[in-house]
């Protein structure tokens, strides 16, 4: 049975996935267009971290980073690192953590929640699973900018 749970970036297997994560995304990537974070970055109070485990093994990770409200309750979020491992890839794993992400977020009462993705193909499954759960493309949101290599998308809760 899959778990998914509240995980600490800098655990070492957890570390692994995500240092392969931020390879990946600059070997398909421009650096300049590269928004992954890193282990010490996921760990800011602005973002909760999950990883998703079955019988101990990391399967993936994803997380929830609060976007800043200059005035009143903060009512946005954007999904960060999300992350398969390569053998727990087409078992649905990034399905769960989107919903579980996605549950975690209507239970903060947030009215929006963003991410941003790559337009190479490296990224069209991507895309793919974030149309599915409803999402669509919208313009940058906080301190993007429009780039060729990014996709902006939202949800509307």
């Amino acid at each position: 049975m899959i778990s998914i749970d509240r995980d600490s970036p800098a655990r070492d297997d957890v570390h692994l996935l995500l240092s392969e994560h931020l390879a990946d995304m600059f070997a398909t990537s421009p650096a300049e267009s590269v928004h992954a974070l890193d282990h010490s970055a996921l760990s800011a109070p602005s973002v909760t971290f999950w990883t998703a485990r079955e019988d101990g093994n990391l399967l993936g990770c994803g997380a929830l980073k609060l976007l800043d409200s200059p005035a009143g309750p903060q009512r946005h979020g954007e999904i960060k690192s999300m992350r398969t491992t390569a053998t727990a890839r087409g078992r649905g794993v990034a399905a769960l953590i989107l919903g579980h992400i996605l549950d975690d977020a209507r239970t903060r009462n947030l009215e929006r929640v963003y991410l941003e993705t790559g337009t190479e193909d490296y990224f069209a499954a991507a895309r793919r699973l974030y149309a599915r759960h409803g999402f669509t493309v919208c313009e940058p949101f906080a301190a993007y900018v429009l780039d060729p290599h990014s996709v902006f998308m939202e949800l509307r809760l």
